[in-house]
């Protein structure tokens, strides 16, 4: 008897992000953009000046990390500034995540196939 309290469609969002963690090159991707979220939202919070440390992650991300910089801009001008880095922050994750399971895919189709017997 399937279980009714788990949704169904867990497994297939956790099918269609296997590829982000089962190769070293996606595995090690996610770890450049947590190391670089980790130093955006270290320098914005706990430093004294952030300066251009959003770059990092915008760079480590793109493309698609300037959904998330356009996304998160109307926090900035409202009186809710200290929610902007966090939604930046969601969005670069969410979009570094996209990133690397088309990595994945990538690596994956890249992988040394065996030769199959020429048929005549």
């Amino acid at each position: 008897m399937p279980n009714a309290s788990r949704p169904r469609h867990l497994p297939r969002l956790r099918q269609l992000l296997v590829p982000a963690v089962d190769n070293w090159l996606a595995r090690g991707y996610l770890a450049v953009v947590a190391a670089s979220l980790g130093f955006f939202l270290g320098a914005w919070y706990v430093g004294p000046d952030p300066g251009l440390s959003g770059a990092y992650p915008l760079m480590a991300t793109a493309p698609f990390s300037f959904l998330g910089l356009l996304v998160s801009i109307p926090a900035e001008y409202s009186s809710l500034t200290w929610l902007s880095p966090l939604i930046f922050a969601v969005g670069t994750a969410l979009s570094g995540l996209v990133n690397a399971v088309l990595l994945g895919r990538f690596a994956r189709r890249q992988r040394v196939r065996e030769p199959q017997p020429a048929t005549t």
